[in-house]
């Protein structure tokens, strides 16, 4: 009988694709790359049509020998990585590495580990996809490019063990960009309005909003054009002026993206990306299901694709009618055109079986699984079944020259929603607004007007940041997890529950890329740059064309830079605090936390302590002096030096300027002072000397 080999990546799935494919076909993994450039230098020669140089990794040499063993003996070898760039180039350094023949080599992928998927890839068995593999070889060789040649000079500017990266850099300068928006926000006043009326009989008061005049949307922006509004509807009557009713569409979501997927694990899971991806990936390399072994429950959850094959669509609207009924079924294909190049090979993330539901895997999965699992099955059952329609009604109520308005709605069909409803999705009840007419008389129960301030951009999110990434064009799905990862490894920024926060070193870091390598991380430079390696994967622009127009410019910017950072290399400070093991003047040093003082003495005197910043403010509590400080996470705040006797803190950076209106203390928002006291919210000017 001929012997087949099946090569894929991951051990995890040999076991589960060698019950699939019996006894005439050998499974063992490459336990992912097997080559690649080498680590002690940059991997290509730029004299020489930047021919990329590939070596075994480290560590696998043992495994080639094996495969190559088995391949002699093979009468065919199919390559079955993952179906992406990577994966692709995978096969080739393998078809590479292990010398294969190419007529008995053969590419397949599939989407999903079942038997029927891997059954059908041999049928559909194809050469290796040589546009995908330079797409891939083009991106890892600018990646190589940006960290080799500009990490040094961080090591320089700043400390070793500093890294920069074509993403990572970009996904930097967001964060440190909306740092700058929400310290140089200054929040506005307004004012709400609400009114509650009476009909006549009734005891429960309807609750209204104010409007405006009947021409105009007004917003209120201090108490006193609330009070001159106030005055002028005392003693006017009121009627219903219009009621409109209507019904609203909601529409299904889409399946998930890997984009969405992070996402939505992070709002509802509070899944950071990495484990996301993580408990993803087990999912699609295979469970242990009681009854049916181990076997792949959702499809590759790396895509940016929402298309859906038919059988999978075909599937789930059988299922979806079986169990819910005709009307619940979707009327067709919910995918989105987003006009760019996505990896449509690729479907959504999936189950790979809408029969198997979560309750039914419950026993055979980790509680991480199955909470993962349950926002992907709810999510793609979603996407196929019909919109949720509402009857919705408004009514204008209108008193003296002013405009009131209320609105609410209910759910007249739950479609898609009797399974899947996201947090944010909560909906009013229409039922109050019922018997309501045009010419109702109302009557006046009470108002309630409230204050309140305009509030700052928020902080990026991992979710936030992933959605930013993805609308920018910044990346791809696979990147995402890794660069988020990575900016938090390299202390350049701190996670606090869920909000991303620039630290100092991030700061230095950011600083130093927009004024050396403005390119580098510039959005569009790098979202533009995605582009043409989607075009190098679609075989209309030349792999080392991106390579060779990319590697000049960055040359005369690392050198222009190594000259003008050897001129504002940071330098040890000297301060006055004394060390009192050895008596020196300790100096000011940068660590991954920040700042620190150090003994100048070092080695002989290994004295060190935190550095705390006089900002030359006295602390409004206790009258000390306020420091800067900063959380075990490295995110900047202000506190008393008296701490923990004394307790003030300020995320905002305090002033000695106290507030005219309230007397309390006033924070630096950019180039003004805002009152500390958000029920007073005083703005002035900041002085320029401060």
């Amino acid at each position: 009988m001929a012997k087949n080999l099946v090569i894929v990546e991951s051990p995890a799935k040999v076991k589960t694709i060698k019950k699939f494919l019996g006894s005439n076909y050998e499974v063992m993994a490459s336990q992912g790359h097997v080559r690649d450039m080498p680590k002690s230098q940059l991997g290509f020669d730029a004299e020489h049509d930047y021919e990329p140089k590939y070596i075994t990794i480290r560590g696998k040499g043992d495994i080639l020998a094996k495969l190559r063993k088995e391949a002699k003996k093979a009468d065919k070898v199919y390559l079955a990585t993952d179906p992406d760039r990577e994966g692709e180039a995978i096969s080739w350094h393998l078809s590479q590495a292990l010398n294969l023949d190419p007529k008995k080599m053969y590419r397949i992928t599939f989407n999903e580990i079942t038997k029927s998927a891997v059954k059908e890839s041999l049928k559909n068995a194809r050469e290796i996809d040589m546009d995908l593999v330079n797409a891939q070889q083009a991106r890892r060789m600018l990646d190589r490019m940006v960290g080799y040649r500009i990490s040094p000079i961080l090591w320089a500017k700043v400390k070793r063990g500093l890294s920069a990266g074509r993403v990572q850099s970009v996904a930097l300068r967001l964060i440190a960009d909306r740092e700058e928006e929400i310290n140089a926000f200054v929040p506005e006043e307004y004012w709400t309005l609400d009114a509650d009326f009476l009909t006549e009989g009734s005891k429960k008061p309807l609750q209204a909003h104010f409007y405006g005049t009947k021409s105009k949307k007004l917003t209120i922006k201090s108490k006193e054009e609330m009070e001159q509004i106030q005055k002028a509807l005392e003693g006017v009557s009121y009627k219903v002026t219009e009621v409109k009713t209507g019904e609203r569409v909601k529409k299904a979501p889409l399946p998930f993206t890997t984009s969405t997927l992070q996402q939505e694990a992070s709002k509802t899971l509070n899944f950071s990306t990495q484990k996301t991806m993580s408990v993803a990936q087990q999912l699609y390399e295979g469970v242990d299901i009681k009854g049916s072994g181990t076997v792949g429950v959702i499809s590759y959850l790396r895509t940016d694709s929402t298309r859906v094959s038919e059988e999978a669509a075909k599937a789930a609207h059988d299922y979806i009618a079986s169990t819910y009924g005709e009307n619940y079924v979707s009327a067709g294909q919910n995918q989105k055109n987003s006009g760019k190049k996505i990896q449509d090979a690729h479907e959504a993330i999936r189950p790979t079986d809408l029969s198997r539901t979560p309750a039914a895997l419950k026993d055979s999965l980790t509680r991480e699984q199955f909470r993962l699992y349950q926002l992907i099955w709810k999510r793609f059952a979603a996407s196929q079944m019909a919109d949720a329609v509402y009857e919705t009604s408004s009514v204008k109520i209108d008193g003296g020259d002013y405009r009131f308005t209320m609105s609410a709605s209910r759910v007249t069909f739950d479609g898609f929603m009797s399974v899947y409803v996201q947090e944010d999705e909560k909906e009013g009840d229409s039922r109050l607004l019922k018997g309501l007419s045009t010419d109702t008389v109302l009557k006046l129960k009470e108002f309630e007007s409230k204050q309140h301030f305009t509030q700052p951009p928020a902080h990026y999110t991992e979710a936030a940041l992933v959605k930013t990434l993805e609308e920018l064009g910044i990346g791809r799905p696979s990147t995402y997890a890794p660069t988020i990862t990575t900016i938090i490894a390299r202390r350049y920024v701190s996670k606090e529950s869920k909000n991303l926060y620039l630290t100092e070193l991030g700061e230095v870091v950011n600083n130093m890329m927009k004024k050396a390598f403005p390119s580098i991380v510039a959005t569009d430079f790098t979202a533009n740059m995605e582009g043409l390696l989607d075009c190098v994967e679609e075989g209309t622009v030349n792999w080392k064309t991106v390579v060779e127009n990319f590697y000049p410019d960055l040359e005369k910017a690392v050198e222009a830079a190594q000259k003008e950072l050897e001129q504002v290399k940071i330098e040890d400070e000297v301060t006055d605090v004394v060390c009192e093991e050895c008596g020196r003047h300790m100096v000011i040093k940068y660590g991954p936390h920040g700042r620190f003082l150090a003994c100048p003495g070092f080695p002989e005197c290994r004295n060190t302590k935190p550095y705390l910043e006089k900002i030359g403010v006295p602390c409004p509590k206790c009258g000390k002096d306020v420091v800067l400080r900063r959380t075990k996470k490295g995110r900047k705040y202000y506190g008393c030096e008296n701490n923990p006797e004394c307790d003030f803190m300020s995320w905002q950076k305090p002033s000695a300027q106290k507030c005219p209106s309230c007397g309390s203390y006033m924070v630096e928002k950019g180039n003004k002072l805002v009152c500390a006291n958000e029920t007073c919210g005083y703005v002035m000017p900041k002085k320029k000397d401060e």
